[in-house]
């Protein structure tokens, strides 16, 4: 039997009676929340509706309200957006069609004007579904096949090669050619990375990332304005990786003005097939000084990019005498592609000691990058650097990997030290990450019950829930839990309330503390005190000197680690200290 089809309805004064109206014309109604017209756009998403009706009567202005959340979405989905007006409204017809409606019915009117208006609706995103599922097919005209060989097949925009023609022609454009115009650069070029996009296609596969990259590729055009597209260039220019340019008479000012729009419009829930999905985005802007070509100017957009990713903002303009800052940074994210495969990430193991009898109980597993040019990089340079590229899960599955296979195949004294391994938020967010994590625990024949995972505490605050769930559940198959850096967030009490933890490892500038003013001494005994009225292990990282030792060990902390004992050793070295105890 057919399923019912839905229709989505968005109703401030006469939500009984429309909805009514709509099941026995023969849909299947999805009400939107009563309240704010802001919460309209994840429950469409989640509808599965591919009608969405705006019931605007004697409510105009949030009816227009709901209609401009709805547009993307509903013209991502290949849809139609039905706005229903009191008679006396007709008169804001412009705004009702700038808001996005494709369709609109004036009141006085009966079900059979409704039911076929709905009708009309259907058909409208029925036709749209077909033209875009006949887009591959398009046909073959001579005069249109250079053109299609210039597009992304997937998208439909600008393909790389289209972007550099554009740009290679304004870069090299001559002063006069813009006579007229208002002073300013010759093009402006911005990049806009979409995160952790990775995800979406781990989650849901490779044919629901596509599905996102075309959504995010309309939502990428809706935002130019019909001149700006014209004279412009949209394009995508590689996985997850689009580019806008914009012709004179813009400036770096409006790419920006833009760049927050299409932040925002991404930043938007995504359907994908079934599921609601979020991202956001990364956007560097660049814009010729004159004297540049084409290729330069893409290349400093790059680098504008991964100041970007590197930075708090969504977006970065860069001027070409910042381009050094930031070369260095672009450099290492190409580097570290290869690194994995060169075997140029090492691990070190740095030795965590017992309080109370001074013997090493355990090590913390960390990575070191053996640069073959700059040398050996640490972990923090390490790990940004992977973050900014989108290759964390990648690199922390590495990392993790390898310091099990080393330590699984110690033995002597070594055997029973108990290994902590790092677990990124990347890392549980990942669909399937416990099973994932356990199998690579088992496959290196290391013991459960001698591993600790240690998690940032500043990286959990996006989904404390789901982060105690999985947590819970490395808890149960014999693991240990603890959480790192404690100290450095802005919501600990909510962290050990919420978390299933058996550690707290106090950060280092706290522990430090220890040796500080009377009032600081207060805070790391007070949070000592908590962590020991919940039943938590207290470890001390980064102690230098017998002094901070001997006052942590008063308070009641119970290990430590530090270059008092030693820094992070390589396998020769940790294996000669732990022997020679």
């Amino acid at each position: 039997m057919a399923a019912i089809p839905a229709i989505f309805l968005v109703s401030f004064r006469h939500r009984d009676e429309i909805g009514g109206m709509a099941e026995r014309a023969g849909w299947r109604v999805v009400l939107a929340g009563r309240g704010e017209a802001a919460d309209v756009e994840r429950p469409f998403l989640s509808s599965a509706a591919q009608v969405a009706v705006v019931d605007a009567r004697g409510a105009l202005e949030e009816g227009l309200a709901a209609a401009r959340l709805l547009a993307d979405p509903v013209e991502a989905n290949a849809g139609a957006l039905l706005v229903l007006l009191s008679r006396g409204d007709v008169a804001a017809l412009d705004s009702v069609h700038a808001a996005g409606a494709t369709h609109y019915l004036a009141s006085p009117f009966g079900e059979a004007e409704f039911a076929q208006m709905l009708r009309f609706a259907d058909r409208h995103a029925d036709r749209l579904a077909r033209g875009r599922r006949d887009v591959a097919k398009a046909d073959a005209a001579p005069e249109r096949r250079r053109d299609r060989r210039s597009r992304d097949a997937l998208t439909g925009l600008a393909d790389r090669a289209a972007l550099r023609r554009w740009v290679d022609r304004h870069c090299g454009a001559p002063a006069a050619a813009r006579a007229g115009m208002a002073e300013g650069p010759a093009c402006v070029l911005m990049l806009l990375a979409v995160t952790r996009f990775d995800a979406i296609n781990a989650a849901f596969g490779n044919l629901a990332g596509d599905k996102v990259l075309q959504a995010v590729a309309r939502r990428i055009e809706r935002q130019l304005d019909p001149a700006m597209a014209r004279r412009g260039c949209v394009a995508r220019v590689a996985g997850a990786e689009f580019a806008v340019a914009l012709a004179p008479p813009a400036t770096v000012e409006d790419a920006e003005r833009l760049a927050a729009e299409l932040t925002d419009a991404i930043a938007r829930p995504f359907a994908v097939d079934q599921h609601v999905v979020s991202l956001s985005s990364r956007i560097g802007i660049a814009a010729p000084d004159g004297t540049e070509e084409g290729d330069a100017l893409i290349r400093r957009a790059s680098l504008a990019l991964a100041e970007a990713r590197a930075g708090d903002g969504a977006a970065r303009a860069l001027d070409a005498v910042d381009e050094a800052q930031v070369a260095r940074a672009s450099r290492l994210e190409v580097d570290l592609r290869v690194a994995l495969d060169r075997d140029e990430i090492g691990i070190l193991f740095q030795p965590q000691v017992s309080v109370t009898t001074g013997a090493v109980v355990g090590i913390e597993a960390l990575a070191r990058w053996r640069h073959p040019e700059l040398g050996a990089l640490g972990a923090a340079t390490l790990f940004a650097t992977a973050e900014r590229s989108d290759y964390l899960v990648q690199l922390s599955e590495h990392v993790q990997a390898k310091a099990l296979r080393i330590a699984a195949g110690w033995g002597g004294a070594r055997a029973g030290l108990r290994l902590a391994v790092n677990v990124t938020a990347a890392d549980i967010a990942r669909p399937g990450f416990v099973a994932r994590f356990l199998a690579l625990v088992d496959n290196a024949g290391f013991p459960r019950a001698r591993l600790t995972v240690e998690v940032t505490e500043s990286g959990l605050i996006d989904d404390l829930g789901h982060a105690a769930a999985m947590l819970g559940e490395l808890r149960a198959a014999g693991l240990r839990v603890a959480i790192d850096d404690f100290g450095t967030g802005y919501s600990s009490l909510a962290y050990l309330k919420a978390l299933p933890l058996d550690y707290l490892k106090i950060d280092q500038r706290l522990a430090q503390d220890i040796t500080g003013s009377a009032r600081d001494r207060v805070v790391v005994r007070g949070v000592i005190e908590m962590a020991r009225s919940l039943g938590l292990a207290v470890i001390a990282e980064g102690v230098e000197t017998e002094e901070q030792l001997a006052l942590l060990a008063a308070e009641g902390c119970n290990i430590y680690q530090g270059y008092l004992c030693a820094p992070p050793l390589d396998e020769t070295a940790l294996a000669a200290l732990v022997e020679r105890e």
